[in-house]
C-alpha cells in the first residue's frame, strides 16, 4: 500500500480542446498530430562519395581478423615449398579433361617449370636483401658494442645462408630436370594421362555395341 505524497504531481493527460457548437454547447476536438522536425527543417546534404572520402574512411577503419596481411616474410623458403607441395597430379587431371590434346601436355609442363623458376628467383631475391640488411645491422651494432645483439644477428644470418643454399640446390635441380622439379613433372604427367584414360573410358569403353 503506497502513501499519498502531496508534493508529487500526478501525471494528467492534456485536456482536449473545446469549441462551441450551434447550441452553445462545448464540443471536444481531437488534438492535432505532432509534426516532425524534418517537414520544416531541411537536412544537411550528405557529402558525395569520392575517392578521397573513401580513402579516408578505409584509412581510419580498423582491420578485421579476416583481412589478409601481406608481409615480406611471404617470400621466404616456405613459399617455394608451398608451390612444390601442390597437388600437381590433380592439376594435370583437370587440364586433360578441359583440353585432352596431348600437344598441350608439353606446353603445360614448360609453363609449370617456368612458374617454379620464377618462384625460386623471388625467394632468392628475398634472402639476398635480408642478408645484406643483416650485415649492415651487424656492422652498426658491433661499433656500438652490443655483443648480444650481434650474436643474434649472426645466428639469423647463418640461418638465412642455409636457406639460400637450399634454394640454389633446388634451382640447380630445376635446370637439370632432377630432384623436386622432376617429381613435379612426373606427378603432373601422371595426372594428365589419367585424365585422358578417364575420357576414353567414359566415351568408348562403357558403350555397348
Amino acid at each position: 500500500m503506497s502513501l499519498y505524497n502531496p508534493f508529487k504531481r500526478q501525471h494528467q493527460e492534456p485536456a482536449p480542446a473545446l469549441v462551441e457548437g450551434e447550441d452553445d454547447k462545448p464540443i471536444p476536438v481531437a488534438a492535432l498530430p505532432e509534426i516532425e522536425e524534418n517537414v520544416f527543417i531541411e537536412a544537411a546534404p550528405t557529402a558525395p562519395v569520392t575517392a578521397t572520402n573513401q580513402f579516408l574512411t578505409n584509412s581510419t577503419r580498423q582491420p578485421s581478423m579476416d583481412t589478409p596481411i601481406q608481409s615480406a616474410n611471404d617470400n621466404n623458403i616456405a613459399l617455394l615449398y608451398t608451390f612444390m607441395d601442390r597437388n600437381h597430379e590433380s592439376k594435370g587431371y583437370d587440364d586433360a579433361l578441359l583440353n585432352p590434346d596431348t600437344s598441350h601436355l608439353n606446353q603445360n609442363l614448360e609453363a609449370l617449370k617456368n612458374d617454379l623458376i620464377r618462384t625460386i628467383n623471388k625467394v632468392k631475391m628475398f634472402y639476398e636483401d635480408f642478408i645484406q640488411e643483416t650485415e649492415y645491422h651487424i656492422l652498426s651494432r658491433s661499433r656500438s658494442g652490443m655483443v648480444d645483439i650481434v650474436e643474434e644477428l649472426e645466428m639469423k644470418k647463418r640461418i638465412a645462408l642455409g636457406h639460400m643454399a637450399k634454394v640454389k640446390e633446388i634451382e640447380q635441380h630445376a635446370g637439370q630436370d632432377e630432384g623436386d622439379c622432376k617429381g613435379m613433372m612426373i606427378s603432373y604427367t601422371r595426372g594428365f594421362k589419367n585424365g585422358l584414360a578417364a575420357i576414353s573410358h567414359h566415351n568408348i569403353l562403357t558403350k555397348r555395341f
